[in-house]
């Protein structure tokens, strides 16, 4: 299950969200030739992904900016871009693109920063940009929770596109990465649930002087959740499958 777009129109063109993605795309490009090379990669990593145990040991802390334009394959860098694509266009439409580039930067190092604390003396390499983007996560549910988002369902061979409110899209993956932060030992790798949770967390937060501004309860109660101008609309085509009468 995984987003595809949502039902929230920007009122601007998102410059910086536009950016983000080209920064990411074309830095991923310029490394991947290098991936099946492992002294030169493992290099490349100890040079500007995140290694909690430098951190602590005072050093290298640059790379809580470098890392979040990095990425481990094709697949991770296209699920960061598309949740960067669906939710951060909106948030940088109400916060305008200078404030929204500096709110997207400091979640993603408050997402490292969560993810050192968890694991001060780890020495697995830490990449992606999932932490900011979890901060945009955060900021969009606080402002829009019931913003329309249309679902991907695969189960084996079924699939279908369902339409949600964000406050369950969102709240289903928050609470699979808060899971996955309880069970998982972030010592030995893999996924980085504190920093998903964490930036989930920083990014809500930093969000709430904006929702103040708009009104705090008040815009809540004005919109009922939604989001402050009519939602688009999208056009369902029907199945060019001919479909089969039973006898």
């Amino acid at each position: 299950m995984f987003p595809i777009r949502d039902h929230n129109p920007s009122g601007r063109t998102p410059y910086v969200v536009y950016a983000l993605m080209a920064a990411n795309i074309l830095i991923f490009i310029s490394y991947v030739g290098i991936m099946n090379d492992t002294p030169l990669i493992n290099r490349f990593y100890f040079d500007y992904a995140i290694i909690p145990a430098r951190i602590s040991d005072g050093v290298a802390y640059e790379t809580f900016v470098t890392s979040m334009f990095l990425h481990g394959g094709w697949m991770h860098l296209a699920g960061n871009m598309l949740f960067l694509w669906i939710f951060g266009d909106n948030l940088e439409d109400e916060m305008g693109h200078v404030p929204f580039l500096l709110f997207y930067l400091v979640a993603g190092i408050g997402a490292g920063l969560i993810h050192v604390i968890t694991a001060p003396g780890s020495v697995v390499p830490t990449i992606g940009a999932s932490g900011a983007i979890a901060g945009v996560m955060g900021g969009y549910l606080l402002l829009f929770p019931k913003a329309r988002v249309d679902i991907l369902l695969i189960l084996i061979i079924y699939f279908r596109v369902f339409t949600i409110p964000a406050f369950v899209m969102l709240g289903v993956w928050l609470g699979m990465q808060f899971f996955g932060s309880l069970t998982s030992n972030p010592d030995q790798g893999g996924v980085a649930y504190w920093a998903h949770t964490g930036g989930f967390v920083v990014g809500l937060i930093l969000c709430i002087p904006l929702w103040l501004k708009r009104g705090g309860p008040g815009y809540w109660n004005r919109t009922h959740g939604h989001p402050p101008h009519p939602e688009h609309t999208y056009k369902r085509t029907q199945s060019r499958i001919p479909r089969i009468p039973r006898r």
